[in-house]
């Protein structure tokens, strides 16, 4: 790993994403993004890789809150997905702010590759 502000496994383009949840099994992308912007902008379409994307929000709206409840959350979906600590998670939010934000919790958590999409969703 890189210096101390590098605390999760780093950023990575949608392209890089893409390819790494197409080639592995339990490569898995988590959408940090609100209720609202799921609703209103839409979700990553994975059907053409026989995935789905996790759901969680880093925040709630519209306080913006951090959601305590995100690791418990994310422990137990992945868990219920048979993910594992080794697998590769990819953090999406709109403009990789947030994201990062979780990647880096994910990572001191216990999950070894956490990756934060760097552009975002839009």
């Amino acid at each position: 790993s890189g210096g101390a502000e590098q605390d999760h496994s780093g950023d990575i383009s949608a392209r890089e994403t893409w390819q790494c949840l197409k080639s592995s099994a339990d490569a898995t992308l988590i959408d940090v993004r609100t209720r609202a912007e799921w609703s209103f902008v839409g979700i990553a379409d994975l059907s053409t890789l026989g995935k789905e994307c996790v759901l969680l929000e880093w925040q709630g709206y519209p306080s913006m809150e951090l959601n305590a409840g995100f690791l418990a959350t994310l422990e137990a979906e992945l868990a219920r997905r048979g993910v594992g600590t080794d697998a590769q998670l990819f953090f999406m939010c709109r403009s990789g702010v947030r994201s990062a934000a979780a990647a880096r919790a994910a990572q001191a958590a216990g999950w070894k590759h956490c990756f934060n999409v760097a552009a975002g969703f839009e």
